[in-house]
């Protein structure tokens, strides 16, 4: 894992993805170009094909991005019967040349063409914009999804972990990149130039991102983090334009309140319990006193899982006053508490998506909070109800074993005692 505070001036010359366009005066169609790419053409001038194809594609409406991605579905499909064939004589023989050749038929005409797509400098952003096109277009063409699964698998390995650069983001990085960061926050909006100085500035704030090389100029993920003196339980407080500033040296305590994913073309490849990880040991070497990591995140379904509880016999009046936004802060953890631990997907693994993630990288589910997010967002998500994910350094590999192998959610005493908390409202809460 390579760490830069910023990434050399170098890598934006030699991975400029503004480079001069070349210039498009091939008479084949896209799918002709393609065949040559993929031919012994390919193997001569692959990067002046590819460069072609990609050009022309970012002329292209979505009619001709649909006709584009059919093409790739269903005319550099595997030959699933000439590769039963194959896999029939490996079986047989066990020898590396039928290996090979079962290896070379199962990856592809449709990989093989996106690899070779990948040769110019800032192909691979491009391919990543494709991938957008592609998931948006699968919507309403599921069939596509199995040209889907190959730019996966491909984008997968060309961001491997190990060629991720974490850099540290303050008010005094590019106009550029600021931007970026507050058009890509996902969790609490950034209002204004002063809200993005109060999460940058502060000593008493610290942001980290993951770039990679191929693409220097676009954050992958960032988190923000704040430097505490306690666990907090409001993240209007957390975000205060009134707050005094904490100096570095007096906090115990690094908050993540805000995750965010940078690149809908990276769907499906977890950048995140890297990210957190990674941050936890660069913070943990900046100040060593800091003894807790946690989490003040949101839960985004808790309020269209408790709309399902209303008709319960045993709690469903409170459940409605609750849902109302007129419950009390015991009745609000309680419910967040039982939502937390207790609703299920199909599969059994947790309702609640951020619940998923966090749980699965290690943490456990340490206190929630009442009345900790005033923001529209936050009302409508979850009626202001926030929760403490905590990274207990020696524990995360043991949570996350028994998580992934168990199901099991790791949790403390605190969420245990709420969940056992009455639920029944009393009738002036009731009439009310």
């Amino acid at each position: 894992m390579q760490r830069n505070r910023f990434l050399p001036d170098i890598l934006t010359t030699l991975f400029d993805r503004k480079g001069a366009a070349r210039r498009d005066d091939d008479r084949r169609d896209i799918a002709g170009l393609c065949y040559a790419l993929l031919a012994e053409e390919g193997e001569v001038s692959g990067q002046k094909l590819a460069e072609v194809v990609l050009a022309r594609y970012r002329t292209f409406d979505d009619p001709a991005k649909l006709k584009f991605f059919e093409f790739m579905n269903d005319q550099l499909e595997i030959d699933a019967t000439a590769l039963a064939v194959l896999a029939q004589d490996y079986a047989a023989t066990g020898s590396t040349e039928s290996y090979a050749r079962v290896f070379a038929a199962s990856t592809g005409k449709r990989r093989k063409l996106l690899r070779r797509l990948n040769q110019p400098a800032g192909a691979t952003a491009d391919l990543v914009s494709m991938r957008v096109d592609l998931l948006r277009l699968m919507k309403s063409n599921p069939d596509l999804a199995r040209t889907d699964l190959d730019f996966a698998l491909l984008l997968r390995s060309w961001f491997n972990l190990g060629f991720l650069v974490l850099k540290q983001i303050d008010w005094m990085a590019p106009a550029a990149l600021l931007d970026k960061i507050v058009a890509y926050e996902a969790v609490h909006a950034i209002d204004d130039l002063d809200d993005l100085r109060r999460r940058l500035s502060p000593s008493d704030r610290r942001c980290f991102a993951f770039f990679h090389p191929a693409m220097p100029d676009e954050p992958l993920i960032f988190v923000e983090v704040a430097l505490s003196d306690h666990i907090p339980g409001s993240v209007d407080d957390l975000l205060s334009e009134n707050r005094t500033p904490l100096g570095p040296e007096q906090a115990t305590t690094a908050v993540f309140y805000s995750i965010s994913n940078c690149q809908q073309g990276l769907k499906g490849i977890s950048f995140g319990n890297l990210l957190i990880k990674e941050v936890v040991k660069q913070l943990s070497m900046e100040l060593p006193q800091l003894t807790h990591f946690v989490t003040l995140s949101p839960i985004p379904r808790f309020k269209t899982w408790l709309a399902g509880q209303t008709q319960d016999e045993t709690f469903g009046d409170t459940a409605a006053v609750v849902l109302e936004g007129a419950g009390s802060s015991e009745e609000v953890r309680a419910f967040a508490a039982r939502y937390l631990l207790e609703a299920k997907q199909k599969d059994g693994a947790p309702f609640d998506p951020v619940a998923r993630f966090h749980l699965s990288n290690g943490a456990e589910i340490f206190d929630v909070h009442a009345g900790a997010d005033s923001s529209a967002n936050g009302q409508a998500q979850s009626g202001g109800a926030m929760v403490n994910y905590l990274y207990d350094l020696a524990e995360v590999e043991n949570n996350h074993q028994a998580f992934a192998l168990k199901g099991k959610i790791a949790t403390s005493r605190a969420i245990k005692n709420l969940t056992k908390t009455p639920r029944k409202a009393n009738q002036k809460e009731i009439a009310s």
